[in-house]
C-alpha cells in the first residue's frame, strides 16, 4: 500500500452549517475523491460536543459521518482520539463505524517512521484543574452513566463540561505563544526520554509549532496542528516525507 496519511485536529464544529464543517466536507471529500489515503488521523475535539452514541450528534452530523463511513468502507485506516470536547467515542466511532478509537497517546508506525500521536491535553503537568476534570469524565461510573442519559440531558451535560473545559486549560492557552511553544516542546522532549520516536503529532493548545531535535543520537521532530478557529490546516506524511498543508480561512 502507498503510504499518504492525513492527520487533523481541533477543528471545533459546533454546527453543520458552519464553515469549518464545510470545509472538513470538502477535505474529506477530495480523500474520497482521489487522493488515496491510507490514513487518516482525527486527533480531537473534530466536534465541539459529542459524547457517545446519542442520537442527537448523530443525526447532527450525519453528513461528516457519511464521508467517514465511506473512506472506510474505500480501505483507508482511521483513528479517532479522544479530546476534551468528544468523549465516550467507542459507543459510536469504534463499536457501529469501525474506527479505531484512542483515549490516550499512541504509537504508529507510517512508513519508516514510528509517530507518537495524541491530542495533548495531558502534555502540561501543572494543568491540575484540567486534569482533574479529564480523569473524572472517564470514571467508570461516568463512562457507564453518560451513554444511558436522555439526549437531551445529555448536551446540557456535555456544555457545561465543554464550559469547565475551557476555563480549565484557557490558562494554557492564552499566555505568550513562546510559553506555549516551550510547554509543548518540553513535553516531546519528556515524551522521547519514555519512549523514543520520529515524530510526534499533537493538537489541544491551539499554537501551530514545529520542532526538529538533532543532538547526538536524539534525532526527532515534533508537530503541533493549532486549531481550525485560526488557521485550517492538515498534517501529511507519504514515501517522500511530511509537512503541513493549509486548506484555507474557516473563520
Amino acid at each position: 500500500m502507498v503510504l499518504n496519511a492525513y492527520f487533523v485536529s481541533d477543528l471545533h464544529i459546533g454546527s453543520p452549517t458552519d464553515s469549518r464543517a464545510t470545509l472538513f466536507l470538502e477535505f474529506l471529500k477530495s480523500l474520497n475523491g482521489g487522493e488515496n489515503a491510507s490514513h487518516l488521523f482525527l486527533m480531537g475535539d473534530i466536534f465541539d460536543l459529542w459524547i457517545a452514541a446519542h442520537q442527537y450528534f448523530i443525526d447532527k452530523y450525519q453528513p461528516i459521518t457519511d464521508e467517514i463511513v465511506q473512506l472506510r468502507d474505500g480501505g483507508v485506516e482511521i483513528h479517532y482520539f479522544e479530546g476534551n470536547h468528544d468523549l465516550y467515542l467507542r459507543h459510536y466511532w469504534a463499536d457501529k463505524i469501525g474506527l479505531t478509537v484512542h483515549e490516550g497517546p499512541t504509537y504508529v508506525e507510517l512508513g519508516r517512521q514510528i509517530v507518537r500521536i495524541e491530542h495533548g491535553d495531558q502534555m502540561d503537568p501543572d494543568d491540575r484543574g484540567y486534569r482533574f476534570l479529564r480523569w473524572f469524565l472517564r470514571t467508570p461510573p461516568l463512562k457507564f452513566l453518560m451513554p444511558r442519559l436522555p439526549g437531551g440531558l445529555v448536551v446540557k451535560i456535555g456544555k457545561k463540561s465543554s464550559e469547565k473545559s475551557r476555563v480549565y486549560t484557557s490558562a494554557t492557552k492564552t499566555i505568550t505563544r513562546e510559553e506555549t511553544i516551550r510547554k509543548i516542546r518540553t513535553h516531546a522532549e519528556s515524551a522521547y526520554q519514555q519512549k523514543p520516536f520520529d515524530l510526534i503529532i499533537s493538537g489541544h493548545v491551539h499554537v501551530r509549532d514545529q520542532y526538529l531535535v538533532q543532538d547526538g543520537q536524539i534525532a526527532f521532530k515534533s508537530v503541533n496542528l493549532g486549531t481550525w478557529l485560526d488557521a485550517p490546516c492538515y498534517y501529511r506524511i507519504d514515501d517522500a516525507g511530511g509537512g503541513l498543508v493549509d486548506l484555507g480561512d474557516a473563520s
